[in-house]
């Protein structure tokens, strides 16, 4: 009988996964890498965010953990190699949690994992998010890539970061990385549900759902743009080349000025700062709005 896991990161309080959309892009070829690396793990849904993870695999636990711990190993080297970062992700730990069949909750996680960007308020429906398998569902629509195995041994090496191999028929996208059509568990997934219909009541009521606030149905800045805007205010306001180098009573003024443009909360300028929430919060004390 197959087994099924929730497999969840912790969710990084003072620092972010993906600076931008070419980490992103690094991060779902890995994803890929590790699925044909660990066969006996079967990718059923995953999304990525800015500070977090979560994966559904199907699998023996040990072989969905291994899956996991690849996946890390590879984004942790690339994070190295890139931003000069040591053992990012060592202390970010897995949360593994078997889900059940039967009383719906394999529903209930797939649901869960597919709305994490609506929850987080980046899009309004999953299918608008590249980076997992919001899209991946119920869509009548051919993938349109180029297979792998087209690409000389070069360019696939430079795609991918890695030397691993990946079956030569996996679908290259338009955005530069492995089609999650080609590894995940699409067909499971809608005979799981039976009908988009299903798929959408699940995932909207799910509890990812429940814990939006009032602000529901309105998007707000991805952790992404206002990291890229922190070095260009450094600079224009003042004449800095990152916040490093900012005095105290600067980086106050940098972090309500961007409570005030991104209507960021405390939460998102602590991760993507580089600060602890106690420091965001102090800044913000006397902040007017």
């Amino acid at each position: 009988m197959l087994k099924f896991y929730l497999i969840s990161t912790d969710h990084l309080e003072d620092r972010i996964w993906f600076r931008d959309d070419e980490d992103f892009k690094v991060a779902m070829n890995y994803v890929a890498v590790s699925a044909a690396a660990n066969p006996k793990a079967l990718v059923i849904c995953f999304t990525l965010m800015s500070n977090h993870v979560h994966f559904v695999l199907s699998g023996e636990r040990d072989e969905c953990e291994k899956f996991m711990w690849m996946f890390k190993q590879l984004y942790s080297s690339y994070l190295r190699n890139r931003y000069g970062v040591s053992n990012f992700l060592h202390r970010n730990g897995l949360d593994v949690r078997e889900v059940s069949v039967e009383d719906e909750g394999l529903k209930r996680a797939i649901a869960y994992v597919q709305m994490n960007c609506v929850a987080a308020r980046i899009c309004l429906q999953p299918t608008q998010y590249a980076w997992g398998t919001g899209g991946c569902f119920f869509d009548d629509r051919k993938p349109i890539g180029t297979p792998i195995g087209s690409l000389r041994l070069r360019r696939r090496y430079a795609l991918l970061k890695s030397r691993k191999p990946v079956p030569a028929d996996w679908l290259v996208g338009p955005g530069g990385y492995i089609l999650p059509e080609s590894y995940v568990q699409v067909k499971f997934v809608e005979d799981v549900f039976r009908t988009p219909a299903s798929l959408d009541f699940f995932q909207h009521n799910s509890s990812k759902v429940r814990q939006m606030d009032e602000t529901e149905g309105s998007t707000s800045f991805r952790d992404q743009t206002i990291s890229g805007a922190v070095g260009d205010y450094c600079y224009t306001t003042f004449q800095k080349r990152n916040i490093q180098e900012l005095t105290d009573s600067e980086t106050r003024r940098l972090v309500q000025e961007f409570r005030r443009r991104f209507s960021a909360d405390v939460f998102q300028l602590a991760r993507v700062l580089g600060f602890p929430r106690d420091r965001i919060a102090g800044y913000l004390d006397d902040f007017q709005g």
